[in-house]
């Protein structure tokens, strides 16, 4: 009974929930994941909780983690990609705007300018 006593005292000294909703989830999280440390310490972890620690130490299980790191960083490197080509197409349209002006070719928008 000591290790209760020990986890209620624990939730007392605990600081005030988050504000925000994605700390107060990872609070939340922090506290299951407590939970259920001290439940297998005390020997009283039902078998699903055993079977979920034990499947995050899997070698399938580290290698998802890392298939989904690695698809993210792709994705976000694909968004790179794309707001680059979006900045050089407008950098594109604003070299010919140029060339126009150089070449004494008057549009719409620079009579507009004038």
């Amino acid at each position: 009974m000591e290790r209760r006593k020990k986890s209620t005292e624990k939730l007392e000294r605990m600081s005030p929930p988050a504000r925000d909703p994605e700390n107060r989830e990872n609070q939340l999280i922090n506290l299951a994941y407590d939970l259920a440390e001290e439940r297998l310490l005390d020997k009283t972890a039902s078998a699903q909780e055993i079977v979920h620690f034990l499947k995050l130490g899997t070698a399938r299980a580290q290698l998802e983690k890392k298939k989904l790191e690695a698809e993210t960083h792709l994705l976000e490197s694909k968004k790179e990609a794309v707001d680059s080509s979006k900045a050089n197409s407008a950098k594109y349209e604003e070299a010919l705007a140029a060339f126009r002006v150089y070449n004494g070719v008057s549009t719409e928008d620079d009579d507009d300018i004038a």
